[in-house]
């Protein structure tokens, strides 16, 4: 990750997904993937720049599934555009080691990931619409490596910020991280203090009503 990269990536430190979810709706900003699952219960939430992967179906030869790993720098979150597929998977035990080894943080795939006792053992975080166990060697092969993808209805620039933990995955512009991550904490704040109320006597309505509860993810 270069300067910027890392910049980015602390203003989302302590977040998780539903305050990253609250700050985009806040903003307009349609960034929850959908039917995007997390392979366990992480106890917290990984964020990172994207390294966006396209996959379409095999040529005839076909071309190559894995090697674009040789480039994801450390702290990176790959994320793989399959189109959802869910017939062939495009991520595996090795795939899994290796990410590993090198310091990458995580992987979204719009589609599904095989081998998964090795990821589960290894706590390397993945995130999928599913698991499957037939290879998509020579059934998809990649197209375009750091280009923009789709994962579900979001679209996925290279670079952009992915925040992923056991609630799901949330994409930010890259162009809006400071935005959103400002709306996020200021949002968190609130809810914080509706916490500290409830705890010394107030009713959650009194609360909620005392602080504008119902107008924090009104979007502006």
């Amino acid at each position: 990750m270069n300067e910027e990269d890392k910049e980015l990536v602390a203003l989302f430190k302590g977040l998780d997904t539903p305050a990253v979810s609250d700050a985009l709706d806040k903003l307009g900003l349609h960034g929850q993937a959908m039917k995007i699952m997390p392979l366990a219960d992480y106890p917290q939430a990984i964020v990172g720049p994207a390294f966006t992967v396209k996959y379409v179906p095999a040529s005839n030869p076909p071309g190559t599934v894995g090697d674009f790993i040789d480039d994801v720098a450390p702290g990176d979150i790959v994320v793989i555009d399959n189109d959802g597929r869910t017939d062939c998977t495009v991520w595996g035990d090795i795939m899994t080691q290796y990410a590993g080894i090198r310091g990458i943080a995580g992987t979204v795939i719009d589609g599904v990931c095989r081998d998964v006792s090795k990821a589960l053992f290894d706590s390397y975080p993945m995130f999928t619409a599913g698991r499957f166990m037939r290879t998509g060697k020579d059934r998809v092969q990649v197209e375009e490596v750091n280009g923009t993808v789709a994962i579900g209805t979001v679209r996925v620039a290279a670079r952009d910020i992915v925040v992923a933990d056991a609630n799901g995955v949330v994409i930010v512009p890259r162009h809006r991280a400071r935005d959103v991550a400002q709306t996020a904490r200021a949002i968190e704040s609130v809810e914080s203090l509706i916490r500290d109320q409830i705890t010394q006597g107030s009713t959650l309505r009194e609360a909620r009503a005392a602080l504008g509860y119902h107008h924090l993810q009104t979007k502006k």
